[in-house]
């Protein structure tokens, strides 16, 4: 007559530091989020959060679903949700996001493109007016 409640397993979230002195040169794969605030070079890939504090730099490509940048990027970053920028943040490379947020003060030198954008082929017609 009564059925047993099943108890939700509580999800445990990775949480990955790369302290202040730390430098790490290679891949990282994870399911968890990372927080960075030493030095990384190399690839990122994971399906949580990425913030690279003030004192944190990467170089290399990170893939992420959403990322918070204070520090300094250079590179390759993929970001499926939102891409959120500080005042202090200095991005150069390219950048291909869902949304982007961006702080006033924030160095952006990046080729950026959305998600879902129509891409530009090499010749300067968009892949709709060459269809017409």
């Amino acid at each position: 007559m009564f059925s047993e409640k099943k108890e939700k397993q509580p999800q445990v979230l990775e949480r990955n530091i790369i302290g202040k002195n730390t430098v790490i040169v290679g891949d990282v794969i994870s399911e968890g989020d990372f927080r960075i605030d030493g030095k990384v070079e190399g690839t990122i890939k994971t399906q949580g959060r990425v913030v690279i504090g003030v004192s944190g730099t990467v170089s290399g490509k990170v893939e992420c679903s959403n990322a918070d940048i204070e520090g300094k990027f250079a590179g390759e970053l993929i970001v499926h949700s939102v891409l959120s920028l500080k005042a202090t943040a200095k991005i150069s490379g390219d950048v291909i996001i869902g949304k982007l947020s961006v702080e006033p003060g924030a160095e952006f030198n990046a080729t950026c493109a959305m998600k879902g954008a129509v891409k530009e082929l090499k010749n300067g017609q968009s892949k709709k007016e060459k269809t017409a």
